[in-house]
């Protein structure tokens, strides 16, 4: 196995063009051609359909750039394992929206209080971006609340949280003091993207109860969402810990409805083939610290 070729392989799958390739890499065009060609010969498949004077990845390709991804990253990490065991490296951790809005701020802090020598690099988007990042190996860790499809990833469970029904003072629901499931019969919701796992509970659960219900608005994050529920734009499911200020300043009101269960579990996330740095080792453990605080 050749690392340079996967390295230059890899290059020319970011660039989508050898001569690209060879500049970023100080190499010559025909060196960089000649490495692909070996990497064809050697898996004796295409990986690249080159039309038009365009280069575009085989499905054969795609799947090598996967594992590609994977073995110079271990390649890397090993190497940093190796010259500076137990000291600095670097940690590549993502979040899914509520989690990044509202538990992983305290996991970075104090991870970078106790561990300032690493260099640390966040992301925040959706559940199902944070799934395809672990799987393509560009992130280490990550903490989300939706579910994962992949058998490829692990799930640790770190707390759990609920989502309510939150609405806004000139909403009907606002003066109930118990709100029933079939008071959500009909009524207009605003809802997350798709990918999203505040979504895919909520969703899960009105078609389990057999609940006809209307989209009025979808959005990429639980702030505009709370905005939008402020000025009796819709009803939500919110994460619970989201709406406490809210409810203090009287602006908004959650409940929890009996019969419908919207709990979920707030979970660490890696590949199953994920060598753990020390880094790494020291995240879970802050993560784990974290999450026992907001549990209690």
């Amino acid at each position: 196995m050749n690392i340079r070729l996967f390295r230059i392989f890899l290059t020319v799958c970011e660039t989508g063009s050898m001569t690209q390739a060879a500049h970023l890499l100080y190499m010559t065009q025909p060196s960089v051609s000649q490495a692909i060609s070996d990497l064809e010969r050697e898996y004796s498949t295409h990986l690249f359909e080159r039309l038009n004077h365009h280069l575009f990845l085989t499905e054969a390709g795609a799947h090598l750039r996967s594992y590609a991804n994977h073995i110079v990253n271990l390649t890397d990490q090993a190497k940093a394992e190796l010259i500076e065991l137990g000291s600095a490296g670097s940690l590549r951790v993502g979040a899914s929206q509520t989690v990044g809005a509202y538990l992983m701020p305290a996991i970075l802090h104090q991870f970078k209080t106790d561990q300032p020598q690493v260099e640390l690099f966040s992301l925040v988007d959706n559940t199902r971006v944070i799934e395809n990042q672990i799987l393509e190996d560009q992130i280490d860790l990550g903490v989300v609340e939706g579910n994962i499809s992949s058998r490829f990833i692990t799930e640790q469970k770190l707390c759990t949280d609920e989502l309510v029904i939150v609405c806004g003072t000139d909403h009907p629901l606002f003066k109930k003091a118990e709100p029933l499931i079939a008071d959500l019969a009909g009524e207009s919701f605003l809802i997350r993207e798709a990918g999203s796992g505040t979504r895919d509970l909520f969703e899960l659960r009105m078609r389990e109860l057999g609940l006809v219900w209307k989209i009025c608005g979808v959005y990429s994050n639980t702030e505009s969402i709370k905005q939008a529920v402020c000025k009796s734009l819709g009803l939500a499911a919110l994460p619970k810990i989201s709406i406490s200020e809210e409810e203090q300043k009287g602006i908004v009101k959650g409940f929890q409805i009996k019969g419908l269960e919207l709990q979920r579990n707030f979970n660490l996330i890696f590949h199953k083939q994920k060598y753990f740095t020390p880094a790494m080792r020291k995240f879970v453990l802050t993560c784990e610290q974290i999450a026992s605080r907001e549990n209690n």
